[in-house]
């Protein structure tokens, strides 16, 4: 794999937290993907939600696959930049672990339950699974990732968050937030892929479950110029071939966009090295035209699919679940496990297991201490 000079050299890695020999036949950064694939808390993605919960559903994506498709689309970009492969793939497998069940309504609910402990970030909790909450190995907790990952994992952070992990790991991940430098651009880049993932496949979800339409999405540009441009070429085209045709290649002229923006910002800045581009402006990103497009389909998406009717109702449900399942274990720590059950912070055990869970385990428990069935 060639490298750029301005690239994450895994042999000039900032190291773990634990130091380990080096493995005979893997970079640090595939030992990070490996590790993070074999993972519990990545297994458990298969079962949380993007937007639709994962009981209306089987095609529907979910955070296994949204993450599948971020290291693809990221992987295909960083090879046109000579950015390290296998860096990106390991951030964008890991930039999810630390989801709730339920999408950002789970999210938004967990974070309103702990507003008087500090509250809830999926990015720290990401963060907070590979240090600590994952329990693999006999010498320490978590992962135990190199530095370069775990910053790329930690794609944001309040201030007081980044105060907090500073005064722990002195220089670490988090001290981006307070001196306002920039991630490697294998992890600004995974950021974008994320974007770029979000709004293709729910464009694709939102058809497929009618609740937006071809005829709705002939007011955004990015998608409408794709499909005239398919139909065009192929005049007798129909059904559900004119979707994806448009879509891949909506997802090409954006990847193709941000390869040559890229480029362009690279050459203006021209980092020496991989800690030089830190010090620049964010490099990764798209042209304005094309920033602009995007905005307009995030825009469209929010006011058509995020805040339909439908979706809100079931959301409004899973918000419920999670408050009231928080509120049941905060008052009775015994239902949880016991390695749970017993550490002095209750609020944010509580917060550590709701996370944890899957849509459908969640469901189950909520029913379980409450006797109601919420989400069918």
């Amino acid at each position: 794999m060639s490298l750029a000079r301005y690239a994450c050299d895994p042999a000039r890695s900032r190291g773990r937290r634990h130091p380990e020999d080096a493995a005979p036949t893997r970079t640090e950064y595939q030992r990070d993907r490996d590790r993070i694939v074999h993972s519990t808390a990545f297994r458990r993605l298969v079962y949380k939600t993007q937007v639709f919960l994962n009981h209306e559903g089987d095609l529907f994506r979910t955070r296994l696959t949204h993450s599948l498709e971020v290291a693809q689309l990221a992987r295909s970009i960083a090879r046109a930049l000579e950015l390290n492969e296998d860096l990106v793939e390991a951030i964008a497998l890991a930039h999810d672990l630390g989801h709730t069940p339920f999408g950002h309504a789970g999210q938004d609910a967990l974070n309103d339950c702990m507003a008087a402990h500090g509250g809830f970030e999926h990015n720290l909790q990401s963060l907070r699974v590979v240090d600590e909450l994952e329990e693999r190995y006999p010498r320490y907790d978590g992962l135990n990732l190199t530095f370069e990952t775990r910053e790329g994992v930690l794609k944001h952070c309040s201030r007081a968050n980044a105060q907090r992990i500073e005064q722990g790991e002195p220089g670490g991940v988090a001290r981006r937030f307070l001196d306002r430098t920039q991630p490697s651009l294998e992890a600004q880049l995974c950021n974008l892929a994320d974007e770029i993932a979000y709004n293709a496949h729910d464009i694709d979800d939102g058809v497929r479950s009618g609740l937006i339409s071809m005829e709705q999405l002939e007011g955004v540009p990015l998608f409408e110029d794709h499909r005239r441009a398919t139909l065009q070429e192929f005049p007798g085209l129909q059904g559900r071939r004119v979707l994806y045709e448009s879509i891949r290649r909506m997802l090409s002229a954006q990847v193709y966009d941000v390869i040559d923006a890229t480029r362009g910002a690279l050459t203006a800045a021209a980092p020496a090295t991989a800690d030089d581009a830190r010090r620049c402006a964010p490099i990764v990103k798209f042209s304005d035209a094309m920033a602009a497009r995007s905005s307009a389909l995030k825009a469209f998406l929010l006011h058509n699919l995020y805040r339909h009717p439908q979706v809100l109702a079931t959301t409004g449900q899973a918000k419920e679940v999670v408050r009231e399942l928080f509120g049941a274990y905060e008052a009775r720590p015994a239902q949880m496990p016991a390695d749970f059950a017993a550490r002095p912070n209750v609020a944010r055990a509580v917060a550590d297991y709701i996370a944890g869970m899957t849509d459908r385990f969640a469901a189950r428990e909520h029913e379980r201490l409450t006797g109601r069935r919420l989400l069918a």
